[in-house]
């Protein structure tokens, strides 16, 4: 069992900055696959990004490309997400997620979510 917490949500204005993290407890929590993903109001759940438990696979979505960076610290059982020149359209409520390390981009790969941070870029 693994349970996921997020923090580091919060308010900003269009260029600025947020990191998100998330610290992971679980016996297995070191050896998995972690995953970003977002979900504004009234749309389907998106990834973000991911990264293997080694770091040495990172993924992210072609709209955050660029502009987000995603790292782990497998010491303190923490990924962290920092987002640079934050948009408007990056307003949703951010999930951290926990996986098999072969987990992508699919949510369904995934077996345990935290309970979501908000992030709102305003224009």
């Amino acid at each position: 069992q693994v349970q996921l917490v997020e923090s580091g949500g919060g308010l900003v204005q269009a260029g600025g900055s947020l990191r998100l993290s998330c610290v992971a407890f679980g016996r297995t929590a070191s050896s998995a696959a972690m995953g970003w993903f977002r979900q504004a109001p009234g749309k389907e759940r998106e990834f973000v990004a991911v990264i293997s438990w080694s770091g040495g696979r990172i993924y992210y979505a072609d709209s955050v490309k660029g502009r987000f960076t995603i790292s782990r610290d497998n010491a303190k059982n923490t990924v962290y997400l920092q987002m640079n020149s934050l948009k408007p359209e990056d307003t949703a409520v951010y999930y951290c997620a926990a996986g098999p390390n072969s987990s992508g981009t699919y949510a369904g790969g995934y077996n345990y979510w935290g309970q979501g941070t908000q992030v709102t870029v305003s224009s």
